[in-house]
């Protein structure tokens, strides 16, 4: 891959990369350290990429796999936060951060395949890919997550009226 190339493929997929990592981590620290390796192993792959798709298949899954290394880490486990905090997000109506907030409180299976699947276009087929898990995981998951979403908004809907 060229300097050029490699440029390049930063600028298309930079963004998508770290919120793939932020869904998993919810840290920006942690999600920017993520990228950073994603791309550093970009760098370093001799893999030959057959189109654009095989790419972002590629960092997707790379992302997926380092995210869960961080997850595994020692200092992350052994880790106590002094007060329960979490990255504001950038929404401007309530609706929208009940939604997101909601989002970020799913369990990270559930969290990770809901953003690639409404966020990202994924299929099922591939974020089961990028997973590593079954098609049939990755819909049960979907569901399950749907599930106490819906669970969550709708007394907030109901509240609100």
């Amino acid at each position: 891959m060229t300097d050029e190339e490699f440029h390049g493929c930063v600028e298309r997929y930079a963004d998508t990369v770290f919120r793939v990592a932020f869904q998993s981590l919810r840290h920006r620290a942690d999600a920017e350290d993520v990228m950073q390796t994603v791309f550093l192993r970009l760098c370093e792959s001799r893999t030959p990429f057959q189109g654009e798709d095989h790419l972002r298949h590629w960092l997707i899954r790379v992302a997926v796999n380092e995210s869960r290394k961080v997850l595994r880490s020692f200092w992350r486990r052994r880790r106590v936060e002094l007060e329960e905090w979490q990255e504001p997000a950038v929404v401007e109506n309530t609706a929208q951060q009940a939604l997101y907030q909601a989002v970020m409180a799913l369990p990270e299976k559930y969290r990770v395949s809901i953003y690639l699947h409404y966020y990202e276009g994924y299929t099922v087929r591939e974020i089961a890919q990028a997973m590593g898990a079954k098609p049939s995981t990755v819909q049960t998951w979907l569901m399950r997550a749907r599930d106490k979403l819906r669970g969550e908004l709708i007394p907030l809907e109901e509240g609100t009226i």
